[in-house]
């Protein structure tokens, strides 16, 4: 038997398409498999594949993507796309080509990874770990926002990422694991995903505050994206979507874990359903940990015991020492020393580092070990933000 690891380029493309196709269940209908090898040339990703006695056995796919942290950008790989045959399935190789992932998206310097798993636990395995959930509200006309006057326009748009991307961006350095648009983004991405009506909301000065992407079908609204940056704005985008009340019967929307809509109605007991979404992995700690944007305080330093079975280089004991302003000078330790540290996996990294979860909480769990000091050291200078991505891949 023969093996070999690729990079993937346009002569496998049929290959990939048909494993795709197979593993996804879907097909591409002949008249867009043009535009598939089109967009297959153009997009920033690297697809890596196995083959075994000259078939492709499994492949994935690395997205060179960005993400916001504490509204600072960091280069993030995302993975997508993971399948294998049947036949070649429980051999390791989706195991082999992660940990290739691992190392090509360290040497692109993306000191971050996200994914979307088929099994949390499976990808826990290997160091992601769940850094966002989705809120889903599923309301009955009747329960609507209650209409009400408001200042400024709302008008009829196409999707344009000069006039939206401006808006989803203020919004997105608002909250941690948000993506960092591009064009092509805009255009392929959200344009096949976020079907239906575009509708932007102008203040009385002229300025662009939110928007919302939605359609209605079969008397039911559904709301692909509501993005304001103003209080004014989500009343009046609210107000706008009550308007369509002669039409539906529901409308369903998902929205960041710390939205209040249902606070504020008049009946809040309408249904709500939270489940996990995407997962992060850090990539390369001692890089990440250079760039954190730590809340600022008292100058102190914080010893991190780093585990992580399937890369090697984070291994180890890491001197963070925060300064004023948040920013930190990162060094490695070598040799045994009577200091007491914080000891935790990656995943547990990068579920606080994220902001998903607060280090105390994942002591009182066990989930990290070590000195309480230190962890409550370390949980005043992660900053409090809420974890939120709006997009898919």
């Amino acid at each position: 038997m023969t093996k070999e690891t690729r990079l993937l380029t346009m002569d496998q493309f049929d290959d990939m398409i048909e494993l795709s196709q197979f593993a996804f269940q879907y097909e591409i209908p002949a008249v867009k498999l043009a535009e598939s090898r089109e967009r297959f040339e153009r997009e920033e990703t690297d697809r890596w594949g196995i083959y075994i006695d000259g078939k492709l056995a499994a492949q994935l796919a690395i997205l060179d993507l960005y993400t916001y942290i504490g509204d600072k950008r960091f280069a993030m790989g995302g993975i997508a796309g993971v399948s294998t045959w049947p036949e070649f399935r429980r051999q390791g190789l989706v195991a082999e080509l992660l940990h290739h992932s691992l190392e090509k998206m360290k040497e692109k310097g993306q000191t971050l990874s996200f994914l979307h798993p088929f099994s949390i636990g499976f990808y826990r395995k290997f160091g992601w770990e769940v850094y966002t959930d989705l809120k889903t509200y599923r309301i009955d006309v009747s329960q609507l926002p209650a209409r009400a006057p408001y200042n400024g326009t709302i008008k009829r748009v196409e999707q344009s990422y000069e006039l939206l991307n401006p808006i989803y961006n203020a919004y997105a350095k608002q909250v941690n694991g948000a993506l960092d648009r591009s064009v092509a983004w805009w255009n392929y991405r959200i344009s096949s995903r976020k079907k239906g009506q575009t509708c932007v909301f102008f203040d009385s000065a002229g300025e662009a505050q939110g928007y919302v992407i939605y359609e209605v079908k079969n008397r039911e609204l559904f709301v692909h994206e509501l993005i304001d940056l103003t209080e004014e704005a989500r009343r009046a985008l609210w107000s706008f979507l009550g308007q369509h009340d002669s039409m539906i019967d529901r409308l369903e929307i998902k929205v960041a874990t710390d939205d209040v809509l249902a606070y504020l109605l008049n009946n809040p007991r309408i249904k709500q359903e939270i489940e996990p979404y995407f997962m992060a992995r850090i990539v390369d700690a001692e890089a990440f940990l250079k760039e954190y944007p730590f809340e600022a305080g008292n100058e102190e330093t914080i010893l991190l015991d780093i585990e992580d079975e399937h890369a090697a280089w984070n291994n180890g004991r890491y001197e963070v020492r925060i300064v004023a302003d948040g920013t930190a000078n990162v060094q490695r330790i070598s040799g045994e020393t009577n200091k007491e540290s914080i000891r935790t996996g990656i995943g547990s990294l990068a579920a606080v580092l994220t902001g998903y979860k607060r280090p105390t909480e994942l002591l009182r769990y066990g989930l990290i070990q070590g000195d309480s000091r230190q962890v409550e050291q370390l949980e005043r200078r992660i900053p409090v933000r809420t974890t939120f991505l709006p997009d898919f891949f």
